[in-house]
């Protein structure tokens, strides 16, 4: 079982080496955020816990996101493996679902790093928000901010899969083909 998690801060095309990874491969696609919308749109009891937080303007515990990840893995058990999107983002959620893979008789195989400079990563964001509408695309503070979150947050996750020698980095900059042939290469 091929699982990936594909890591790198805004702006670095995640979402399109995502698909391209997906199609490849053939792998189920696990993005938190989608998941969650789906729990709370199916009424299950994780959704509705998730929603009653969110409403309340907490985020979601990592328990429950974990819980939520765990249904989407036992609903495609003959997948052929998963993409991580958008999650882990903390090294406590990172150790969390190496734990719930062990129980499924999994582990992650690579988390893939996207590196692009911060520049070149502001240009792609903002050339993005022009076509995408997303506010948080067209706004150079909100931009700024969101690298830096990363940074500060999510960027310590590597040295966690480093420390596992599942860490690889590739260079973001170039075109989706020659990106994606590299990232095809360290994956096999």
């Amino acid at each position: 079982m091929l699982n990936l998690v594909l890591f790198g801060p805004p702006g670095a095309g995640k979402g399109t080496q995502s698909e391209k990874l997906i199609s490849k491969y053939q792998l189920v696609h696990l993005s938190t955020g989608d998941i969650l919308r789906n729990e709370i749109t199916n009424g299950t009891s994780l959704g509705l816990e998730a929603k009653k937080l969110m409403d309340q303007g907490v985020l979601v515990p990592d328990e429950v996101v974990i819980g939520m990840i765990s249904n989407k893995l036992d609903a495609n058990k003959d997948a052929n493996g998963f993409i991580f999107d958008g999650f882990p983002r903390t090294v406590a959620q990172a150790e969390a679902l190496d734990a719930l893979l062990v129980t499924k008789g999994a582990s992650i195989t690579k988390m893939i790093a996207l590196v692009v400079e911060h520049e070149e990563l502001k240009k792609r964001l903002l050339l993005r928000g022009k076509d995408s509408g997303r506010a948080d695309d067209a706004n150079p503070e909100v931009i700024e901010k969101r690298i830096q979150e990363y940074l500060s947050k999510t960027a310590p996750v590597a040295e966690y899969y480093k420390s596992q020698h599942k860490f690889e980095s590739i260079n973001g900059i170039g075109t989706i083909e020659e990106i994606f042939d590299s990232i095809c290469n360290k994956v096999q």
